[in-house]
């Protein structure tokens, strides 16, 4: 059996929404039969939180669990052990690039998704975030790692945020996650956009655009 590919989630700052990123990622990628486990590596355990929540409705991961180990070693062992059979794990990292967790996060995954608000501080913190990823290449060149725009809004400082977002070193995914409602609820209810009505139509379309854009990144069909 192949190991399963890993991909981390990172932010240097909270609201970012990269619990909520990782919870529709993990929805999409199962919607389309992949078997996948989220590792909350947060100390806030908000995936864990949001997982409790679910119901049995929609597509979700298999597993959802929190990791509390304290170097890459630990963090390996951990991931192998609660991982198995999985074709997917999402590393649900803290939004912090200084806390150990996300350093280790960065020493084993496969694929580094930065989601970023279009707004000024973001972008501030999201090149910290950068400088990390470039350097964590340097020492693993196959780490693949790119951004995101995530809880974006039809605006004209969302535009032009999103055209300096180009000019990062990290390319821009080719999908985006819109300000929308859907998301919002599905974290109350604990579950995804998949598992709510009508109204999420569009919402669903954007994780679904973002798993292909995660897929082709990853080298996977």
């Amino acid at each position: 059996m192949s190991k399963p590919r890993m991909i981390a989630l990172i932010s240097q700052k909270g609201g970012a929404g990269k619990t909520t990123v990782t919870m529709q990622l993990a929805a999409g990628l199962a919607e389309i039969g992949h078997r996948v486990a989220v590792a909350d590596l947060d100390p806030q355990e908000s995936a864990l939180r949001w997982a409790e929540a679910a119901s049995a409705e929609a597509p979700q991961p298999e597993r959802v669990f929190a990791v509390t180990a304290a170097d890459e070693q630990m963090l390996a062992a951990a991931l192998e052990a609660e991982g198995r059979g999985q074709d997917f794990i999402l590393l649900d990292c803290p939004p912090s690039i200084e806390h150990p967790h996300t350093r280790a996060a960065l020493a084993r995954v496969q694929l580094a998704i930065v989601p970023v608000v279009p707004g000024p501080t973001d972008l501030w913190s999201t090149r910290a975030v950068e400088r990390l990823i470039l350097l964590a290449q340097q020492q693993r060149p196959a780490l693949r790692a790119a951004l995101l725009p995530n809880r974006v809004q039809r605006t004209a400082l969302a535009g032009d945020v999103l055209e300096v977002m180009r000019e990062f070193t990290l390319p821009v995914l080719p999908a985006v996650l819109s300000q929308r409602n859907a998301y919002a609820q599905s974290a109350v209810e604990g579950g995804s956009v998949f598992h709510l009505g009508r109204a999420a139509e569009a919402a669903r379309d954007e994780v679904r655009r973002l798993v292909a854009a995660v897929l082709n990144l990853s080298g996977e069909k």
